[in-house]
């Protein structure tokens, strides 16, 4: 006779006790973790903001390289764009026309999904952190063919959006709150931003300066971790050499430091005229009444047009910067490039093409810098005037007049560049041209997605209560769980403490992860221990009217992450529970959307 198969119930029972003995060493690593690490590490929002940089890198290489190889695929040409040799003409037409056209079809597919925001700025300012996954993969494949057909436009635009959504996928998984969910948001488009130039430093404070407006530590922390963690991983696929390469040149002089200067003058007189001709070429396309596919097939022809004449017009300027910094292409050339180049930009970005104009604009600031120093060469022919040196500062004066961001723009100049000579000149010219713009015109390149939050009526933090904040229905366990339960939970998720409920979900105590160590140095999981057993009833309470300086009060008592929250002091049933970092991430950048709860958690997210 011989030997039945076992049962099903019996070989479910068996899976179950093979993956329940699982927890156990999982525990103890955390157990061992907590006991000798930073306190509070799994729960603290430098771990997260690290995670958020690992996956905000991985979709960041996987974008280049794609956009490496689809180039290839169409020109067979693996250099920036515009450095490409000559092709026939009918090829410099064709590539950016069938490119907008493709692209625009993609586009179409993206208006199914279009209920919820899709700009970063727009989700971590005015949203609730929830980015949708398939809408932005398919604007994120539209930018590719645009850019990879030659579109005026840039990367760093798709790298922010992929890493934002890397962050809001993370957080959603999570299951964090709306505070924190924003703040990933804003790791993962910072982390995008720095695998796009190499730069942690100005990944961090772009998304710090230009999005969230302030610089406070509790955000600002998270941000520069998620940066720098993105940097390291993605260098390790795409090299860590400065983006832009240039000879290096000797200390600029004392008495050419005005002259850097009034560069700064110069850009930031010339940043608003940049600005309305590219809102210009956005309201010529909408004049024209025409679908996404046509308007972005439009946009491509008039490129390829261009591009006949001048095929430096071609892709979003990275080559032909480069080009500027290490020779002297002559004053013609380049007015004539500069030109043609801005017309290209607004053709691309008018009639919609998704990308960003953060490099377009790096061009510009080349090139008005190289050309400033023709001038000056002209009106002292007998000075010698480091081109190079002009050609990089304009670039870091003509961002600043552009974003209103002048600590980024000379952090993120250094950081590309890499040259210690150009620091002080740089600053120099970056403030100018800041104080300048600014005078001008309120504007800056990025006014449409921040103009919501600028209009957003902030509620004033002493109408917020404890219910605004706090994330509902928290992870929690019977009163009779058995330990086999309480050890998956905690060994499944982050927190340091279980909160304990009995039927009638009236909040009883918490476990915490210290108090199940004397149980992890025995073989087998005991069976007569219940979460009545383990619990502490001496765990501080908040309830939903509580105001959020009483929850900082009671914080400054706790040396947990987290806090529960319950109905009433009567009744004790958990509504949820706050976080700490909620609390302060709302005190120190306003309260705007903090009363949009980001749901449990499992939301749709395609």
């Amino acid at each position: 006779m011989t030997e039945s198969a076992p049962s099903v119930p019996a070989a479910r029972a068996t899976w179950r006790g093979s993956v329940r003995r699982l927890f156990v060493p999982l525990l103890r690593l955390r157990v061992w973790l907590t006991e000798r690490g930073p306190l509070e590490f799994f729960e603290s929002v430098y771990f997260s903001a690290a995670l958020v940089g690992l996956f905000a890198a991985v979709t960041s290489v996987a974008f280049r390289k794609s956009l490496t190889g689809l180039q290839y695929l169409i020109f067979h040409y693996k250099g920036p764009l515009e450095t490409l040799p000559t092709v026939p003409w009918w090829v410099r037409l064709a590539a950016p026309t069938c490119g907008g056209l493709v692209a625009g079809t993609v586009l179409l597919l993206v208006r199914r999904w279009s209920g919820a925001k899709l700009d970063f700025m727009e989700v971590v300012t005015l949203g609730n952190g929830v980015m949708r996954v398939r809408a932005t993969v398919l604007k994120s494949v539209s930018s590719l063919i645009t850019i990879a057909s030659g579109g005026s436009i840039g990367r760093e635009g798709s790298l922010a959006q992929l890493g934002a959504m890397a962050g809001s996928l993370f957080g959603r998984s999570a299951k964090f709150g709306p505070a924190r969910l924003r703040l990933m948001v804003a790791c993962g488009a910072a982390a995008g931003i720095a695998c796009a130039y190499n730069a942690p430093f100005s990944g961090a404070f772009f998304v710090a300066e230009i999005v969230l407006g302030s610089i406070a530590l509790e955000s600002f922390g998270p941000l520069v971790f998620s940066s720098v963690v993105a940097t390291v991983v993605s260098t390790q696929f795409l090299g860590s050499k400065a983006i832009y390469q240039m000879p290096p040149f000797a200390t600029v002089p004392n008495w050419q430091l005005p002259l850097h200067a009034l560069l700064g003058v110069v850009a930031g007189g010339l940043a608003p005229v940049f600005l309305l001709l590219l809102r210009t070429g956005a309201r010529f396309f909408r004049g024209l009444k025409l679908p996404p596919v046509l308007n972005l097939g439009l946009g491509g022809l008039i490129v390829g047009l261009i591009s006949i004449v001048q095929p430096g017009v071609w892709g979003s300027g990275y080559g032909m910067s480069e080009w500027i910094l290490n020779f002297n292409l002559g004053g013609k050339f380049l007015f004539s490039l500069l030109v043609l180049k801005v017309l290209a930009t607004m053709a691309t970005t008018g009639s919609g093409a998704v990308g960003g104009v953060f490099t377009p604009t790096l061009f510009c600031g080349a090139a008005i810098g190289a050309l400033f120093s023709e001038g000056v060469q002209a009106v002292l022919p007998h000075a010698i005037i480091p081109a190079g040196s002009f050609a990089v500062v304009g670039m870091g004066c003509f961002l600043a007049a552009t974003t209103r961001a002048p600590i980024t723009s000379i952090l993120i100049i250094f950081e590309m560049t890499r040259s210690d000579a150009a620091i002080m000149p740089l600053m120099l010219a970056c403030v100018a041209s800041f104080l300048v713009a600014r005078q001008l015109q309120q504007d800056s390149v990025y006014s449409r997605q921040l103009q919501g939050a600028l209009n957003q009526p902030d509620t004033p933090l002493f109408l917020l209560h404890v219910r605004d904040l706090m994330k509902r229905d928290p992870v929690h366990v019977m009163e009779t769980a058995g330990f086999e339960e309480i050890a998956g939970v905690l060994a499944s998720h982050t927190f340091k403490h279980l909160y304990v409920v009995d039927h009638d979900r009236r909040f009883l105590g918490a476990i915490a992860l210290q108090d199940l160590k004397p149980f992890l140095q025995e073989k087998d999981m005991p069976r007569m221990v219940i979460a009545l057993d383990l619990m502490h009833d001496d765990m501080p309470v908040l309830t939903g009217d509580s105001s959020l300086k009483e929850s900082l009060d009671v914080f400054s008592r706790h040396d947990g992450e987290r806090l529960p929250v319950l109905d009433n002091p009567t009744d004790r049933r958990l509504l949820g529970a706050l976080a700490k970092t909620d609390v302060l991430l709302t005190l120190a950048h306003g309260v705007g959307t903090a009363g949009k709860d980001a749901g449990s958690g499992n939301g749709e997210g395609k």
